[in-house]
Formats: structure tokens, sequence, C-alpha cells
């Protein structure tokens, strides 16, 4: 199934991809598949479970994988924040769907997230979210097709530039 129908959202926990993936996808009509559900249903763990027992390397490589084998159709497509490391999944996403980075500043980002290992947000140890913010900004800047600023915006707003972006 090499159909390029989908919406697939990236950028850094907190950024809104899985609020704005639903109300996207209810507005086109779409299907919506949350990436980050699909590896706790898989793995029958919590993210930050996975991250606890394996460690950073072995969540990614779960997330990966399993990110690498979705198959979905005209659907919205929110993803984990730490997609962007994962070779595979970044490959697989970008020729079923269009990939769509939603950008925050690291400010805003910091305002939204409370506990981050709670929250599975895959950090080293000692990283702080500005190391981590400065560390993927450059990969989802590299496989975005479409950046959209969501900077001040409102969800309303924020979907209402991408029902504007993918109207047929």
């Amino acid at each position: 199934m090499n159909t390029k129908d989908n919406i697939v959202l990236i950028g850094m926990p907190g950024a809104g991809k899985s609020t704005v993936g639903v109300v996207l996808a209810k507005c086109l009509g779409y299907h919506f598949l949350d990436s980050d559900l699909v590896i706790q249903e898989e793995t029958g763990r919590l993210l930050h479970e996975i991250i606890s027992e394996e460690g950073l390397d072995g969540f990614l490589q779960v997330e990966n994988d399993v990110n690498s084998r979705i198959e979905a159709k005209h659907c919205v497509i929110a993803t984990g924040g730490s997609v962007i490391y994962g070779k595979e999944a970044m490959e697989h996403l970008k020729q079923i769907g269009t990939v769509v980075y939603l950008q925050l500043s690291c400010e805003e980002i910091n305002r939204r997230l409370g506990d981050l290992k709670q929250r599975g947000v895959a950090l080293k140890d000692g990283q702080t979210l500005e190391e981590l913010y400065a560390e993927r900004v450059p990969l989802y800047e590299k496989y975005a097709d479409v950046i959209l600023f969501c900077e001040g915006k409102r969800i309303r707003q924020i979907v209402s530039d991408l029902s504007a972006h993918f109207a047929m």
C-alpha cells in the first residue's frame, strides 16, 4: 500500500500533534492514528515504561520498528516527538504521506509540558529540554514537506491552516 494520501504530523512533545490530528481528521473526513498509542498497544506498556525498562535506545528501536510498519490510507497520523531519530520510520512515513512539522518555540514547548519523564519524552540522561529542542529541530526541518508555524495560534487556526493546505 504505497498511497501518499496521508498527513503525518511531526514536532516536539507538546506541539499539539495528537490534538490537531484528531480535529484535522474530522474536518477532512480522514481517519486518525496516534503512533504512540500503536506502540503502547503492540508492546502492552506505556511509553515511559518502555524507556525505563529498555533504555532510550531500546525505546527508539521499538518506535522506529512500529512506525516503519504503519499501513494507513486517508489518515492523519500523529507521531511521537522522537520519531525523527528513526531513519526507516521517516522514509516509510514520507512514502505514505505528506509530513507536516508543527513548529513552536522552545519556550512555548516548555510552558506546555509537565513532567517530561511521566510523559514519555525521550531524553538522554542529564539532557535539558533546550538541548533536546536544539538537537531535534534540524531533523524535523529535514523530513518536513510542510512547516507550519504554530506560535500563538489556537487549535482551530492551525486546523484551518492545514485544511486549506490539504483541501482538494
